[in-house]
C-alpha cells in the first residue's frame, strides 16, 4: 500500500516553516554559508525538528540550501558561474515570455504593466530609503509579464531561478545607479511592448539581464 498522504496541517506547518526561513534568507537574515541551527530554530518558533527539516528539503529543492552529510543545512553560496548561469537561464526564459506578450496581450494587460512601471518608478524616486518596495515591484512587473505569457512550465523554472538570483540580489541593486539604470531598462522595455516590437521587446530584455549581471558581478 502506498504511505498514507500526511494531515493537511502537518503539509501546512512545514510549508510556513520553509516560508519563514526562506525570507530570513531573502533578508540577509541567514547569509549565504550559514550553518543552519536546527535545534535553535525549532526552539525559537516553537516546533518539533521534523517539520523543520521537511521545510530544509523544500528550500534545498529550490537552491536556497545546501545539505552536507554529517555537518548539516547551510544556505547556499552562489559563486559567480552560478550566478552567470541563471542570469543566462532568466534571459531566455523571461525574454521569450516578452515577445510573447508584445505580440499577444490585450490592451487591459499592457496597461496592469504600465501600472506596475509607474509604480517602479515612484519605488525609485524615493531613493535608496525605499529600496524593499523597488525590489518588491520590480518582482511583480516581471512575475505579471510570465503570467500574461501565460506557459505554466516556464514560470516554475523562472520561480526557482529567481530564488537563487534573490541570495545575491542586494549586491546587485544597491550599487551605485543601478536603481536608476535598473529603471530607464524598464521603460524601454515598456516602450517595446507598447509598440507590440516582439524582436526589440526580447533584445530589450536580454539586454536587461546581461547589465544585470555585470552589477552583480
Amino acid at each position: 500500500m502506498p504511505p498514507a498522504t500526511p494531515p493537511l496541517a502537518h503539509r501546512a506547518l512545514y510549508e510556513e516553516v520553509a516560508e519563514l526561513l526562506r525570507q530570513r534568507i531573502f533578508k540577509r537574515e541567514l547569509e549565504p554559508g550559514t550553518w543552519i541551527d536546527e535545534l535553535k530554530i525549532a526552539e525559537e518558533i516553537g516546533i518539533s525538528r521534523t517539520p523543520l527539516r521537511e521545510a530544509l528539503k523544500v528550500l534545498a529543492t529550490e537552491g536556497l540550501v545546501t545539505m552536507k552529510v554529517r555537518r548539516g543545512a547551510y544556505v547556499t553560496e552562489v559563486s559567480q558561474q552560478d550566478l552567470a548561469d541563471v542570469y543566462h537561464l532568466l534571459s531566455l526564459l523571461e525574454s521569450d515570455a516578452a515577445g510573447v506578450v508584445a505580440t499577444k496581450a490585450t490592451d487591459a494587460e499592457l496597461k496592469d504593466l504600465q501600472t506596475l512601471h509607474k509604480a517602479l518608478e515612484s519605488a525609485a524616486k524615493a531613493g535608496q530609503a525605499n529600496t524593499d518596495q523597488f525590489f518588491a515591484v520590480n518582482e511583480k512587473f516581471h512575475m505579471r509579464l510570465l503570467e500574461i505569457a501565460n506557459n505554466r512550465w516556464r514560470d516554475q523554472m523562472v520561480a526557482d531561478l529567481r530564488k537563487v538570483m534573490k541570495l545575491n540580489r542586494h549586491n546587485s541593486l544597491l550599487k551605485t545607479g543601478r536603481i536608476e539604470e535598473s529603471l530607464a531598462e524598464h521603460r524601454a522595455i515598456m516602450d517595446a511592448l507598447t509598440a507590440r516590437d516582439a524582436a526589440l521587446t526580447v533584445q530589450r530584455v536580454r539586454e536587461h539581464f546581461a547589465n544585470g549581471l555585470e552589477a552583480a558581478e
